[in-house]
């Protein structure tokens, strides 16, 4: 699942960084029961949530997608504060409630233990809800940084300036992470990629349509406003605005697209230090490095070196107050959401309202929860378990993550396109494969982090500094396996090609429409068992995931042969959803979302094999007028029962590897047989797809 979805876009600055190609996001939802825990909810309706959501007057041929989930939205319009509504915002609803307690119980308590997890969540809460105080403060509380941004003069201050950005608010110039080697997965390596942009994706820059086009003036716009909040006059503003812009095009230019950036063997450039230094010699490294804290790194992994050889020469070209004020206002930009309201008020009509059509800004308190369990997930994931998760979740999720392994095994077995060596890899990678289910069985460490109640920001920016410096705390330590990256309290999930892992947070046990009762296998095995583990599990042997091995090295295990066959199979997606228009002549790439696209073909195979082997579906028994087969289909759509924006589906269609619900649910059905029987899909209906196109992998 990929929490973009949910999450606005640079709505948070947690500066954890993960390798792009190595956190694999979850796009299905794992759901089961309400996290009710010893809390009062709601009593469940008397109408079937499945049945009641169907749109009679849409046929189930022509798009499955609103055939399910029509009634819904109908009833359910989009709330001028969301970019979208539906299964997604319901859940993060009860999430944030929950965390709401938390948050206000520990704001409550003036006499918390200082340094004590009540009294970090509590005063950080308090801090952001001081709206009087963030007001009267404007941007004075981060002003000594911006200063310093706005003099830099040689390769020295602007590497320490850069580092500075880095550490406290985002990541201007190019992308720097500690991680995983993808090749030796027992050992932390330094990973430096292409960034340094202020629009979603390099397309935003460069294609010539009328939208994108727009976008770009407003974004000038955009950074006008905020050069004049830093204190630039009107005419200097303009100016530098128009030199930023152009600068980032020019990022954009030497950027490769995100479908090139997929290819985990291409952006994996090992490198010494000296030869990045050769690259790069206009860029201070020895300035730059410790001023993030990092020693010693002998070696780097370059994702994108043609980039960092036309950043050198930006360096070169471009005037330095130019760069001053791009730091400046990527600084600024990362930290408004948590500043006085105009300065937040440019930065959400921006990139709220222009780049995803959202009118409203949400409830400062609802702003306030997001950060607070962002920054301080930790400490909130432990009482979230304590007081919300059921008994018993961590069996069940694992009860139906080794049903789903099974059915894969078997399947495996069962391929009559890859060999025999193959498939004994591909056996010995599934067997191996870790399944992290509920929470972490250790809670990370926070007591070096500090934060109290005068400055909101200065809290945020305490909390980033924790992360990067944890992050960069692994380098030269044995890796550690037991690791999340996620809270219990996280609606999503991922897989991790690099510990070959599944880790499915607790709270994914919620469904909608069934609380204080178990949904039925259909949806059990149809979204937990399809869209969760069934999807994760695929994620190991997509076009990217099936280039690292058992321990989670990038190694080849393929016959030559199967490779070629894989691939051609896999070539079979990105035609389909190529074909696929979302918004006017908008079409999904297929090359860009493939990885996701296999994940979704194949998890929903696997949930609907393990789901025929219940009780429920052998026995035939309908529920509210619906076969077990009908309701494992619904179910697969109720994953999915999201509506979204247009200008937000822009966004994703350019910048997300994930396909937009709609395809998420049509695409994957579209290719099984089982889905059309039950619903009668014949030749000429969108839905249908003859055995000649068909695609089918794992």
């Amino acid at each position: 699942m990929d929490a973009s979805l949910v999450v606005s876009y640079l709505g948070s600055t947690a500066i954890h960084r993960m390798k792009a190609h190595s956190i694999l996001a979850l796009v299905g939802l794992s759901l089961l029961i309400s996290c009710s825990g010893n809390k009062t909810e709601p009593e469940q309706s008397n109408a079937d949530f499945l049945a009641a959501n169907i749109d009679t007057g849409i046929s189930p041929g022509t798009d499955f997608f609103l055939y399910a989930n029509n009634g819904w939205f109908k009833k359910n319009p989009i709330p001028g504060s969301e970019g979208s509504n539906g299964l997604w915002q319901l859940i993060q609803d009860t999430i944030n409630a929950q965390v709401r307690d938390i948050c206000e119980r520990s704001a409550k308590d003036t006499k918390a233990e200082k340094g004590s997890a009540k009294q970090k969540i509590g005063d950080l809460y308090f801090s952001g809800m001081d709206s009087s105080g963030i007001n009267a403060g404007g941007i004075k509380p981060i002003q000594r940084e911006l200063d310093q941004l706005g003099a830099v003069k040689d390769a020295k201050s602007i590497a320490a300036a850069t580092a500075l950005v880095h550490m406290n608010s985002g990541a201007p110039m190019f992308d720097f992470y500690v991680g995983q080697d993808d090749k030796i997965s027992s050992k932390h390596a330094v990973f430096l990629r292409q960034g340094g942009l202020g629009l979603p994706d390099r397309s935003f820059y460069l294609e010539q349509d009328g939208r994108s086009k727009s976008i770009r003036s407003d974004y000038t716009d955009y950074l006008q406003r905020m050069l004049l909040i830093l204190g630039y006059d009107s005419l200097r503003a303009k100016t530098r605005a128009a030199d930023i812009m152009k600068l980032e095009t020019r990022l954009a230019q030497a950027s490769r697209s995100i479908e090139d950036t997929r290819d985990p063997q291409r952006n994996y450039n090992k490198m010494p230090l000296a030869a990045l230094e050769r690259t790069v010699p206009d860029f201070d490294w020895n300035a730059f490095l410790p001023g993030i804290g990092l020693q010693g790194p002998d070696t780097v992994i370059v994702g994108q070196p043609e980039f960092f050889t036309a950043w050198n020469s930006l360096l070169k070209s471009t005037p330095m107050p130019v760069w001053g004020a791009y730091l400046q206002v990527h600084f600024l930009r990362g930290l408004a959401p948590y500043l006085d309201d105009n300065t937040y008020a440019e930065h959400f009509r921006f990139y709220n309202t222009t780049m995803r059509g959202i009118t409203e800004m949400k409830p400062r308190w609802k702003r306030v929860v997001d950060q607070t369990n962002g920054s301080l997930g930790e400490l909130i994931g432990q009482v979230y378990v304590a007081e919300y998760l059921p008994k018993g979740t961590k069996e069940k999720l694992l009860k139906i993550g080794e049903d789903i392994r099974s059915v894969y095994a078997g399947r495996i077995r069962n391929l009559t396109w890859m060999s025999d060596s193959t498939k004994t890899r591909a056996l010995e990678k599934l067997s191996s494969m870790v399944m992290k289910v509920g929470y972490p069985d250790k809670w990370k460490d926070l007591s070096s982090l500090t934060v109290d109640r005068t400055s909101y920001v200065r809290n945020v920016m305490s909390a980033n500094r924790w992360s990067m410096a944890y992050m960069i705390g692994k380098f030269g330590k044995p890796v550690d396996r037991t690791e999340w990256d996620m809270y219990p309290q996280t609606y999503n999930a991922y897989y991790n090609p690099s510990n070959n892992e599944i880790v499915v947070p607790g709270c994914n046990i919620i469904v909608p429409g069934y609380e204080r009762v178990m949904a039925d296998d259909a949806i059990l095995y149809s979204i937990i068992g399809g869209s969760t583990f069934g999807h994760e599990i695929t994620h190991g042997f997509d076009d990217q995931g099936a280039q690292y091995d058992a321990n989670g090295n990038l190694s080849n295990w393929w016959t030559r042969e199967d490779s070629i066959r894989f691939a051609a199979r896999t070539r079979r997606v990105v035609e389909q959803y190529n074909a696929y228009t979302v918004v006017d002549s908008l079409h999904i790439n297929g090359e860009m979302t493939l990885g996701e696209n296999i994940a979704d073909i194949g998890g929903i195979l696997m949930g609907y094999e393990a789901f025929r082997k219940t009780e429920q579906y052998t026995s035939g028994k309908s529920i509210a007028g619906l076969s077990p087969d009908k309701r494992f289909f619904l179910g697969y759509a109720l994953a999915w029962m999201i509506n979204t924006r247009e200008e937000l589906l822009v966004e994703r269609v350019r910048s997300d590897v994930h396909s937009p619900p709609q395809f998420r649910v049509n695409g994957p059905l579209a290719n099984m047989k089982a889905f059309h029987q039950t619903f009668g899909i014949k030749p000429g209906d969108a839905m249908f797809r003859p055995d000649s196109l068909l695609v089918e992998i794992w």
